[in-house]
């Protein structure tokens, strides 16, 4: 890997900031006509056999800040995932709104956009319940003809910092992508082992197998990062770990598995051929020394890999940055974080907007 990899340096719902310092008042965001001439000459550019280059141009060029949300005050956007189905981009984050008791709620939300600049008003799926406190969504993938949602439950009842050890992992599933079912818990310790007897575990993440059609893997956080095996997303059987940090994203390039994960700080990337023995490629913080609202700390980069799609052609890497670190008096996990954006076409270099100029970032309030 080049340059480009380092090592590391150490909106309230109502108030949340779109690229270019727009709010989103409280209201579902209206996707403007401009957007429409925007994917009108990103889809006439693919007619016209100019290619996936061309079209992540028409894409990527016109986002003025690598922010898609920006947190404040009193709310937190963290741990995204995302995928593109149908010409939309979906977005799926942990939220967390502090109450006027100063109390903290964590839920699993989702927005969509056409074009990564108008997104809608995030919608959240998972009920308000210090004693679960979904969030962390891990990926979607399809299955059984639904889509399928893995997330975690962060149980803060007597107001911990932190998830304590009733943290536990689970799948929801949609016809649609945007209705969804109850939350099942998955049991990837496997079926006779009870849920109290599970262990602390947070960040799930699925993948099919390279190379057996019907596996399953699930990559989740407890004692680094952990692996389980299953051919229907129900029976699962341990399989090993692997030293990583947390908010494992996995995916495949070549003969390789890429894990994407979060060291203290930046965003760890690790190699395999066969899930056991791993290389490491260095760590990635990318504007974080220029980004204000990513000082306290950049992390869970989560990369939707759509290089082979004429519509997009990048690799897209969605991250949250915190102003403060999570100990800071101020905050800096259940406030002041924001969802970013980059993309590479070889996920070795990554652009974002304003690299190497000046940009223009929403402001703290």
């Amino acid at each position: 890997m080049n340059d480009t990899l380092d090592y590391p340096f150490g909106g309230g719902w109502n108030r949340c900031r779109r690229p270019g310092g727009s709010h989103l008042a409280g209201k579902r965001a209206v996707l403007p006509g401009n957007e429409s001439l925007c994917l009108a000459c990103l889809f006439a550019l693919v007619a016209a056999g100019h290619g996936a280059d061309d079209s992540a141009k028409v894409l990527l060029s016109g986002l003025p800040s690598p922010v898609l949300f920006r947190g404040d005050a009193t709310t937190a956007y963290r741990d995204p995932a995302a995928i593109y189905h149908d010409g939309w981009f979906r977005l799926f984050f942990t939220l967390v709104k502090i109450e006027p008791d100063q109390r903290p709620f964590s839920y699993a939300a989702w927005s969509k956009s056409r074009d990564l600049r108008e997104w809608s008003e995030p919608k959240i799926i998972t009920p308000r319940d210090q004693s679960l406190n979904y969030g962390s969504p891990g990926n979607l993938i399809r299955h059984d003809g639904e889509w399928v949602l893995c997330l975690q439950t962060y149980p803060r009842p007597q107001g911990e910092p932190y998830g304590n050890q009733d943290a536990r992992i689970w799948t929801m599933r949609s016809r649609d992508l945007e209705t969804w079912g109850a939350p099942e818990l998955l049991r990837v310790k496997g079926p006779n082992v009870p849920r109290e007897k599970m262990g602390r575990m947070i960040d799930p993440f699925l993948l099919p197998d390279r190379r057996e059609p019907g596996k399953w893997w699930c990559f989740y956080k407890q004692n680094g990062v952990s692996m389980s095996w299953s051919q229907d997303l129900k029976t699962w059987t341990f399989a090993g770990r692997v030293e990583a940090g947390e908010n494992a994203c996995v995916i495949t390039e070549g003969d390789d598995y890429v894990l994407f994960h979060s060291p203290a700080n930046g965003i760890g990337v690790k190699r395999s051929k066969d899930l056991k023995f791993w290389r490491d490629e260095g760590v990635l913080t990318l504007g974080q020394k220029e980004w204000p609202w990513a000082q306290g700390r950049l992390t869970a980069g989560f990369v939707l890999d759509l290089r082979r799609d004429p519509a997009v052609g990048r690799a897209l890497m969605f991250f949250h940055g915190s102003d403060f670190p999570e100990k800071d008096p101020r905050g800096g996990f259940d406030n002041f974080a924001s969802l970013g954006l980059c993309w590479s076409d070889d996920l070795n270099t990554w652009e974002w907007p304003g690299k190497n100029r000046p940009t223009s970032v929403p402001t703290r309030k």
